[in-house]
């Protein structure tokens, strides 16, 4: 893919965060997901590409979101898979609370595992925790390993973990080892990405979550250098034969980063719509509204923040031609 598809990438997650941040706090989840989901969907069909959307929000029944199966771009080369979240974090935007985002990455066709829409077990770090992690290994343990890559004491260790009580045992295992535990309502993919960059005060993730988001996180992961390991987590019969039809012969398998994401020619992009640890919200100035992105190269390795001014007067309902 060539690199100035970056671009046009970072204008389908400015147009997503731009119209579903007017609904910030006003408690109504869908109304916020639908606006992303309609300006995702119209920018995507003017970049020039021929997009699967691998990644998404269901099967075509579940439409008007965007579903597993859609092709969406103006439908010339290159041929690329999608994984998407239009808003990530529908109840932090309804009720004003940090880190929702507006994602997508993008791939080589195959190289992203195709997630159903079920549990995953997760644990995810940065660069200088590569090689410390084993999803299988006691939660005192992970945290010793990464404590001491890191070069920090365990008591300056920070473990972000979705606030379930599924979770109470990782909770307290945490804290029994003398480590800090950061707690968030939703949003995993904002808390994976931001265990694998430095100064987020966050070093580790934990938990189980959903797995399309993972792939999602997977992909920023793998462009940072980090390291991700996961392992579905079916709940029911359903679950098992939604995952033997996504063609996944083994519902437990360890996954590791590369049978997530495959391949080096990644694109990720990201848009804040609520504040959070990686990105700015966005802020409506009367006319203007002001972004904040991160888009990042798998190639080179590239990781770009980019602040944008928009002029809503020349962006009518926020009409694709205007991105």
């Amino acid at each position: 893919m060539e690199r100035e598809l970056s671009l046009e990438f970072v204008r389908v997650t400015e147009a997503a965060a731009l119209a579903s941040g007017r609904l910030m706090g006003r408690g109504d989840k869908e109304a916020a997901d639908q606006a992303a989901v309609d300006a995702m969907r119209s920018v995507f069909d003017t970049v020039n590409i021929s997009g699967t959307v691998v990644i998404g929000e269901g099967e075509m029944d579940e439409a008007p979101m965007l579903y597993i199966g859609e092709q969406v771009g103006s439908g010339s080369d290159p041929c690329v898979d999608i994984a998407v979240d239009p808003l990530e974090g529908t109840n932090l935007v309804a009720k004003g609370l940090p880190n929702a985002l507006s994602v997508v990455a993008i791939a080589n066709r195959g190289c992203f595992l195709h997630a159903p829409d079920i549990y995953m077990d997760k644990i995810a770090v940065g660069p200088k925790g590569r090689g410390c992690i084993d999803l299988d290994a006691p939660v005192a343990e992970n945290l010793a390993r990464v404590a001491e890559a890191l070069k920090k004491d365990l008591e300056d260790m920070t473990a972000i973990v979705l606030d379930r009580e599924r979770h109470q045992h990782i909770i307290d295992e945490t804290r029994k080892a003398g480590a800090r535990v950061k707690l968030i309502s939703d949003g995993d993919v904002s808390a994976a990405i931001a265990a694998a960059i430095e100064d987020t005060g966050v070093d580790i993730l934990f938990g189980i979550g959903g797995a399309p988001e993972g792939v999602i996180a997977a992909a920023a992961i793998k462009i940072l250098g980090g390291e991700m390991q996961a392992r579905l987590a079916p709940e029911d019969d359903g679950d098992l034969e939604r995952i033997r039809e996504m063609g996944l012969e083994d519902p437990h398998k360890l996954l590791l980063l590369e049978d997530l994401v495959s391949g080096e020619d990644i694109f990720f992009a990201a848009t804040g719509i609520t504040d959070g640890d990686m990105l700015s919200g966005v802020r409506y100035r009367g006319r203007t509204a002001e972004t904040h992105s991160l888009v990042m190269r798998g190639i080179t390795g590239t990781i770009r923040n980019i602040y944008a001014t928009h002029t809503l007067a020349k962006k009518p309902r926020f009409k694709p031609e205007f991105f």
